[in-house]
């Protein structure tokens, strides 16, 4: 109970300190009346906005956090989180740069003995009045000025997280593909997530979208039900109307398991789908044989864990002369694909992080995985991490948008 009191405060602590310091630096004490309305303003804001945390306190003292992704406007005060966080780190980067700056002015000043005698013993300089209301002007417009910007980007990042998933087609070669599977249709979807964000209509609008596509074969790399039970129903009902001559193979994530594996994999199989456990399904094309391998989702899970027990598992119903694709639903299992001479492996779990910074290229799920999202190719090997369809806990995604994937398979 401490220590999750203490994580609690520390959590908590940006926007405390947030509010105090804009409290005593944005009023203007030469104008009263509108420095009583601007504190009042803070104090509102501060006040609502941190609501939440009422919820969450309560879940994290308990220690359950399951239930924190179904309280109202998460989203949001998510968002208001993360921007409390940012901008104390801007402030404070502010205050320490003019730290450093005047103590390299008063260092230089001793070293080259331009520092005046009067000057030894004196107070911190207090700056003119024009001087503190500029700097106070300032504060004003670059708080509103990012608060603005925050609130667009925090817009943005909900609408992402709740818009048609985007198509990624791309086509991926392989110079030992058997000829009767080049040419194939291959669409990927992982981290579905069907649940309080993600409902009955949304599921059947992504079933459309996916049958519209008419792909040869349909593949699932985990995640399909967010923790409740009662989402399964939905789920089967929409997804039992997928299309795809090859059918569609399924594999298990963990949010499927903390859901009931069991009802999930019975769900799946209601659907009509192939559900495969450290396993393997032959398909016959052309006159080439294709295995889908997949394989659990880890009980005993570590960062980039290569699964390898799981791997050779699946491996050992395959057909040796057989092409051969990796279901997983951590990417981290290609590490243990890859040594093994699978040519293709197809991953989830990090939802691009949800978060992606354009430019610098990083994403939270970086604190995760080395394998955020997108396509990795090592030797003849290749990986694609899929960003997923629905969102963990959080409804935001910030440059990080949903996604499907149709593959076309080309020898080459």
């Amino acid at each position: 109970m401490i220590t999750r009191l203490i994580y609690l405060l520390l959590f908590v602590s940006p926007q405390v300190l947030l509010y105090v310091y804009l409290r005593e630096r944005l009023p203007d004490p030469a104008r009263p009346e509108r420095a009583r309305r601007v504190r009042i303003g803070l104090a509102a804001t501060f006040a609502i906005f941190n609501i939440p945390w009422v919820l969450v306190a309560g879940r994290a003292l308990s220690g359950s956090m399951w239930g924190v992704g179904r309280i109202p406007y998460l989203g949001p005060w998510i968002a208001w989180q993360l921007l409390g966080w940012i901008f104390g780190t801007l402030v404070t980067c502010y205050l320490l740069g003019k730290l450093v700056l005047w103590g390299s002015r008063e260092l230089g000043a001793v070293l080259f003995g331009t520092r005046r005698a009067s000057t030894t013993h004196r107070p911190e300089l207090l700056a003119a009045p024009s001087s503190l209301m500029s700097r106070r002007r300032f504060l004003a417009r670059a708080t509103y000025s990012y608060a603005a910007a925050g609130a667009a980007l925090s817009i943005y990042g909900i609408w992402s997280a709740y818009r048609v998933p985007q198509l990624t087609r791309r086509t991926l070669t392989f110079p030992n593909l058997p000829p009767g599977l080049d040419g194939l249709t291959l669409l990927h979807l992982s981290d579905l997530h069907a649940g309080i964000h993600l409902g009955a209509e949304r599921m059947q609008e992504i079933v459309r979208q996916v049958n519209a596509l008419t792909p040869d074969l349909i593949v699932q790399t985990g995640d399909m039900i967010d923790i409740s039970r009662a989402f399964i129903p939905p789920y089967v009902q929409a997804f039992r109307e997928l299309r795809a001559p090859l059918g569609v193979v399924t594999v298990l994530g963990n949010h499927d398991r903390y859901t009931g594996e069991r009802d999930v994999i019975r769900g799946c199989r209601d659907a009509g789908q192939t559900f495969l456990q450290n396993d393997c399904h032959v398909i016959e094309r052309g006159g080439a044989t294709l295995a889908l391998l997949g394989i659990d989702d880890p009980h005993n899970w570590t960062a980039d864990d290569p699964q390898p027990d799981d791997v050779v598992a699946a491996l050992r119903s395959a057909p040796a002369a057989a092409f051969k694709i990796l279901l997983a639903h951590r990417p981290g299992a290609w590490d243990g694909a890859a040594p093994r001479g699978i040519p293709l492996t197809l991953a989830g779990h990090i939802h691009g992080g949800q978060l992606y910074v354009p430019g610098i290229g990083w994403s939270p799920g970086r604190l995760i995985t080395k394998y955020v999202m997108g396509h990795f190719q090592r030797g003849d090997s290749q990986l694609y991490v899929s960003r997923g369809i629905g969102v963990v806990g959080v409804p935001i995604r910030v440059f990080a948008p949903p996604e499907i994937e149709l593959f076309t398979l080309r020898r080459g």
